[in-house]
């Protein structure tokens, strides 16, 4: 049995949600969102709430009952707050700068790299150093952050590159002469 499928997915006040056609759609303040549902799975709205449960008791209908409903639960936190992922750049001369719907990043290569947000997705730089991206869609704005991650990852020695706020970078001891 999952423990994390078993638990209803509460609707917040303002929040509708509806299926048809084999998505599931949620209205909220932020937006709508769409999911398709998986065939082994079944979703009822009642009393303010999704239930998500598995159609039979076979092994892959088990193995899908908690993703889904997390995936569920992801479209309802995503039209009420939000989801927020926060870069910071480390190094001499590394910076970025949100320019409209571009994002422009000076990360030690002899060229500038400019890269197109995504649809739906919002980038703010409060200052050189840290990126921020915010949007209703979880998978979104994870997939941009690990993109402009992956321009130049923190190294251990001396810790430049882009990482995550509040991620750890393990650091390494120099060469001993």
């Amino acid at each position: 049995m999952s423990r994390i499928g078993k638990k209803p997915v509460a609707l917040p006040s303002g929040v509708t949600a509806k299926t048809e056609n084999g998505t599931l759609t949620v209205k909220g303040p932020k937006g709508e969102l769409t999911m398709s549902m998986f065939d082994l799975i079944d979703y009822k709205i009642e009393d303010g709430e999704i239930q998500v449960n598995p159609t039979n008791k076979t092994k892959q209908a088990r193995q899908f009952w908690g993703m889904q409903r997390t995936l569920v639960q992801n479209l309802v936190d995503g039209v009420t707050e939000g989801f927020t992922k926060v870069l910071e750049i480390n190094g001499v001369g590394y910076r970025a700068q949100a320019q409209g719907k571009k994002l422009k990043l000076q990360l030690g290569f002899s060229h500038d790299i400019d890269l197109d947000v995504p649809e739906g997705l919002e980038v703010k730089t409060p200052d050189q150093t840290t990126v921020e991206i915010s949007g209703i869609d979880k998978q979104k704005v994870g997939q941009f952050a690990a993109e402009v991650r992956e321009w130049r990852k923190p190294e251990p020695y001396k810790g430049k590159g882009v990482k995550y706020r509040g991620e750890y970078i393990f650091r390494k001891e120099g060469k001993k002469k």
